[in-house]
């Protein structure tokens, strides 16, 4: 485990109570646009016929549980242990298991999709391809992955310091540039105003495995 995702497991270890809090709307009734996009996701995914997904970076296991309302065969991968502990006691009928993003206790090929919904976004640049490559591997050809992140208009990536532990913003393009290198086909954007004071876009880029 590199000294970033030490860092980065630590911090959320220490703030499971006050995220899961956070999030305790599992429907995203206040969120919309993130609604809307993991709607669209699992109802493709739910077309391909491969109802696997894991939900990558899941936290305290709100959209896992999202996701499985919505007809998926879903299960929760988080890097925190205290994040898991907390999933699996709040939603006891769904698996949830401790994981890193690099290193998925998943067989090749094996998803109808990923969801990453803001979870890379603590990522190294240089690392996100090997991390990107790492998806690809256990989806299905067809397989679609859905990641969210914080956008900036800016050419290049920006460090920030996030609430939890520092974080990345991404151009939308060059993010999809590396979804296009990882294998996959990019073929649907959502960018729109933050709901934060940080004032970057919130962007989602869907894509296939083709």
């Amino acid at each position: 485990m590199t000294d970033h995702q030490e860092q980065t497991r630590t911090a959320y270890d220490g703030v499971v109570d006050l995220y899961a809090s956070m999030f305790a709307d599992r429907r995203l009734e206040t969120h919309p646009f993130s609604r809307n996009m993991i709607g669209t996701f699992a109802e493709l995914v739910r077309e391909t016929g491969n109802l696997r997904v894991a939900d990558v970076g899941c936290g305290p296991g709100h959209l896992t549980a999202m996701l499985d309302d919505l007809g998926l065969d879903v299960f929760g991968l988080d890097l925190s242990p205290g994040m898991v502990d907390h999933a699996r006691r709040a939603h006891p009928a769904l698996r949830f298991d401790e994981a890193r993003m690099e290193a998925l206790p998943v067989e090749d090929g094996a998803l109808g999709g990923v969801l990453s919904h803001y979870s890379m976004i603590h990522t190294p640049p240089r690392e996100l391809p090997a991390l990107l490559a790492e998806q690809v591997r256990v989806l299905a050809p067809g397989g679609l992955l859905l990641v969210s992140f914080f956008a900036t208009e800016e050419p290049e990536p920006i460090r920030f310091d996030h609430k939890v532990t520092p974080a990345y913003s991404w151009p939308a393009d060059r993010f999809a540039d590396l979804l296009t290198e990882a294998g996959l086909v990019p073929f649907a954007r959502l960018l729109h105003d933050p709901a934060s004071e940080r004032g970057f876009l919130d962007a989602h880029l869907l894509a296939r495995l083709g």
